[in-house]
């Protein structure tokens, strides 16, 4: 009877210490800002697949909305809860990597695994001589047009900027329809003007200052201006989002609208019998887009780099790859993906992918945050009609070139 309490004693108690030894189920935390209701859902099956795989790995999902998603990553670093892997902007690299918050990858991703990406999409994640991230969403932006309200206002196509106005007062002459769907709160407010100021010739920076005090910009400020007053815009575009404006423009209501590839699939399923058109932005002097690239990083305190890293390769497994890009109306990151005929065939994601040739991309710079956050509200004064494109332009330029002049 003591021999048997022995050995069932010491069979506990060599249980409890492998529970105690690198046999503790690893627990990784992912966060990911939230392109669409599909993201959340997708993200966690991945994670479910790969423990089933690796029965002592867990991984948490968090899916967060764009607008509040760098003030909870921000809390949560500042509390010492960083996530071990997340989906940012390229635009918060320089200010995550200032602060030694990321993990390089240079050497941890093999030369083989780091050549199945489209070579373009790994400048935007390098920063001072060091990759830190892995392009994940990319995707470049374009005009999409309601070809029935176009037509039924005698609009001509917006081919230059002088034709979107144009285009944009006359479908607002219809019962019950906008011209041009201008965003005002939330994100992209800021996206949505460099559009315009870059097909006019200005910078948002230029030569370590600020190019929003530049004719060109003020010029671009006037633009948007000239069509909320003449009501060719949304009534109130600072009580509009970015999706709101999207909303808009799925119930038939809405003539014009900027937009990423994400749309498309929207309007296939939420929008079946609007009649659309996707063309690039009016050109005035050369034509141009915005190339966006969101980043998968590494956190430098993660407690399991070399979990993450294995989660972060099975990530971009290509029936992983296609489905997220497809469903989520994104353009391929990788050589594969880039060669599907899904992107040759599907007019509508051909002409957001044609952006990419002339694409630019936002700065990469310290203190982007703040330099975004004081462009949206000299814009949003603007739109309320509270400082001229004249005033709001120059002191929003004073306010960025200090920030720049702190970096």
């Amino acid at each position: 009877m003591m021999r048997l309490v022995g050995t069932l004693f010491t069979l506990v108690f060599a249980l409890f210490l492998f529970g105690l030894t690198g046999a503790q189920a690893a627990d990784l935390r992912f966060t990911a800002g939230e392109y669409s209701g599909f993201t959340r859902p997708f993200l966690e099956r991945v994670a479910r697949d790969y423990e089933a795989l690796h029965p002592d790995t867990r991984i948490r999902i968090e899916v967060i909305p764009w607008d509040s998603y760098l003030q909870k990553l921000t809390t949560d670093i500042s509390s010492g809860d960083q996530p071990d892997l997340a989906i940012v902007p390229t635009q918060w690299l320089p200010d995550l990597a200032s602060d030694s918050l990321l993990e390089p990858l240079d050497a941890l991703v093999t030369p083989d695994f780091k050549a199945r990406f489209i070579p373009a999409f790994l400048v935007p994640p390098t920063y001072e001589g060091r990759l830190l991230g892995l392009p994940v969403a990319a995707s470049a932006r374009a005009m999409v047009v309601n070809t029935d309200l176009l037509r039924q206002a005698g609009a001509p196509d917006p081919k230059t900027w002088g034709d979107l106005a144009t285009a944009a007062k006359r479908v607002a002459g219809l019962p019950g329809a906008y011209g041009f769907g201008l965003p005002g709160k939330e994100v992209e407010v800021d996206t949505y003007f460099y559009y315009v100021l870059w097909a006019l010739g200005g910078d948002i920076l230029k030569d370590g200052k600020s190019g929003l005090g530049s004719p060109e910009a003020i010029r671009a400020a006037t633009l948007y201006t000239s069509l909320i007053n003449d009501k060719a815009t949304e009534p109130s575009p600072t009580a509009h989002s970015r999706e709101d404006v999207f909303k808009l423009f799925k119930e038939g209501r809405l003539g014009i609208v900027f937009t990423y590839p994400m749309l498309v699939p929207q309007l296939k399923a939420e929008a079946p019998d609007l009649n659309y058109a996707v063309m690039p932005f009016p050109v005035d002097t050369t034509p141009v887009t915005l190339g966006v690239a969101d980043v998968l990083t590494l956190s430098s305190s993660s407690k399991d780099k070399d979990t993450s890293l294995d989660f972060m390769q099975f990530l971009y497994g290509e029936k992983y790859r296609a489905e997220f890009d497809q469903a989520e109306g994104l353009l391929p990151v990788t050589l594969t993906g880039m060669s599907s005929s899904y992107y040759k065939d599907n007019p509508d994601i051909a002409a957001f992918a044609a952006g990419l040739a002339y694409a630019r991309f936002l700065p990469t710079v310290k203190g982007w945050p703040e330099i975004s956050d004081i462009t949206v509200r000299a814009l949003q004064t603007m739109y309320l009609g509270q400082q001229t494109p004249t005033e709001a332009m120059t002191d929003a330029a004073r306010q960025i070139d200090e920030v720049l002049a702190r970096r």
